[in-house]
């Protein structure tokens, strides 16, 4: 009883295929269009209607499985699931319960350890089986008229990703869906914004470790990944609820900034078939394996599949800390910020700087000040306009501070060069020697105790020294020159 008690995490992740059609059915796939104008008889289950398999889906499907180190099932089946609720028209979803498409994949992912922020920890999550499914449609509830309209435009293609109970906190689980969404959005598959196309339900459990799984709550329906984080307080809810001698339910909770419950788990209720208007989904593993008298181009080979999977994003960490010798939480933020590592790797083909040196600028300074408004990369300074700022600061034109001073300038007034504020706002570094001796000659005058320290051995002191002439000077001197004339 004495022994902690730790949570356990397992997603269920449904994303929505990026495709031009449904998955069932040849009607168009687009978001946003007027309730139902993109329904076709069999999305409306009209009697009689078949369910035609969309091929551009199951590749998808394929695709993911691969990138998610999957087994690609050869031959998988199709099911119904039996429920009635308002926007499910047939009373059943087809999905695939018994034979997914992918098994057996994992999916591993990175995030900074809560004790020391700077240290990145790597883990990873079984993916226990990717499916194909339909959508059902969205009900829109009318409280003042006290109904339920339902719109049928959504009932698309879905892989729904089954990860198994491996995760401990809602960072991991943050970490990991921030992953699939970089891995989806690279292959295409799937858009991956939070805000539709991408739904996460977290199965969520807390024991002693060694004892048995304890009883699990379903928290469905998180729509970003800041909530993810937090959605998993419910481990606290449970951990604190066991502590006082009160048994966790098995039910559904929704989040809304903390989590409520929904209903109880339907358990038994939930009742599938094999799908009987469906045959079994065949894949090919390459175009030798395909039966004479299939068209390659109607055919889904896996072999295909594989040679098109683009640069993922663990392989991109990878690739930059090899050939810039940042570090990996460098690479970790130039990858999971949209555009970024294209912008980092356009400045390093313009700026002769060592990339140790240039990173700080776009982790930091450019970054800072795209979060703090809100903006995305692309806008408003171009990498060719920090590569000239970089330049300057290289060259000894300007001082670090006026560096950043030239930045945030550069950021207020879109469009104009570093050199052009240098030299409007008087930034550049003094190099006149005849100037600068005048300034240190004064400031040795005035601080006799500062020269007989020095004169005694006392090295240190001549930083202060150094600090009174670039007050004098607003920080424009040149350090190095006002070094030599001090010394």
């Amino acid at each position: 009883a004495s022994q902690q008690l730790v949570g356990v995490v397992g997603l269920e992740v449904h994303a929505q295929i990026n495709s031009n059609t449904k998955l069932f059915s040849g009607s168009p796939v687009r978001f946003s269009a007027p309730p139902n104008s993109l329904v076709s008889f069999f999305d409306a289950s009209l009697p009689g209607t078949l369910p035609m398999l969309n091929r551009r889906c199951v590749e998808a499907a394929v695709m993911t499985g691969l990138a998610l180190n999957c087994t690609i099932n050869k031959k998988s089946y199709f099911d119904r699931k039996h429920y009635f609720y308002a926007d499910l028209p047939a009373g059943y979803q087809i999905t695939q319960q018994r034979k997914p498409i992918a098994v057996d994949g994992v999916l591993t992912y990175s995030y900074f350890g809560e004790k020391k922020r700077s240290q990145m920890i790597r883990k990873s999550v079984q993916i226990k089986q990717i499916q194909l499914e339909q959508d059902s449609g969205k009900s829109l509830h009318d409280d003042d008229r006290s109904q339920t309209l339902i719109d049928l435009n959504r009932a698309v293609g879905l892989m729904e990703l089954v990860m198994e109970p491996e995760m401990k906190s809602g960072e991991e689980a943050a970490a990991a869906i921030r992953e699939l969404q970089l891995i989806l959005q690279a292959l295409g598959t799937c858009q991956g914004n939070m805000s539709g196309q991408l739904r996460v339900d977290a199965n969520v459990s807390v024991h002693r470790p060694g004892e048995p799984l304890g009883i699990r709550t379903e928290v469905k329906n998180i729509n970003s990944i800041r909530y993810l984080a937090r959605a998993i307080y419910e481990i606290q809810r449970q951990i604190d609820a066991v502590q006082s001698g009160r048994a966790v339910q098995n039910e559904t909770r929704a989040y809304d900034s903390k989590s409520v419950p929904m209903r109880e788990k339907e358990g038994l209720q939930d009742y599938f078939m094999p799908e009987p208007n469906l045959p079994a989904l065949i894949v090919y593993e390459d175009n030798a394996s395909l039966p004479t008298g299939i068209d390659p181009s109607q055919a889904v080979v896996v072999q295909k599949i594989k040679d098109r999977l683009p640069e993922l994003p663990g392989v991109k960490r990878d690739r930059l800390v090899q050939t810039y010798g940042i570090l990996p939480e460098h690479s970790f933020t130039l990858v999971n910020e949209d555009g970024l590592m294209e912008y980092f790797e356009t400045l390093m083909k313009t700026t002769q700087r060592e990339p140790r040196k240039v990173i700080g600028w776009v982790t930091n300074e450019l970054l800072g000040h795209l979060k703090q408004r809100d903006m995305s990369v692309s806008q408003p300074i171009s990498p060719a306009h920090l590569a000239e700022l970089l330049k300057l600061q290289e060259t000894g034109r300007i001082s670090s501070s006026a560096a950043k001073q030239v930045f945030q300038e550069m950021w207020r007034s879109g469009g104009k060069t570093a050199w052009q504020i240098v030299q409007e706002q008087e930034l550049g570094l003094v190099h006149d020697s005849a100037q600068l001796h005048s300034i240190c000659q004064k400031v040795v005058d005035s601080h006799p105790d500062e020269v007989h320290a020095v004169r005694n051995g006392n090295k240190k002191v001549l930083n202060k020294l150094i600090g009174l002439v670039q007050k004098e000077t607003k920080g424009r001197a040149d350090p190095v020159l006002v070094k030599e004339i001090l010394q």
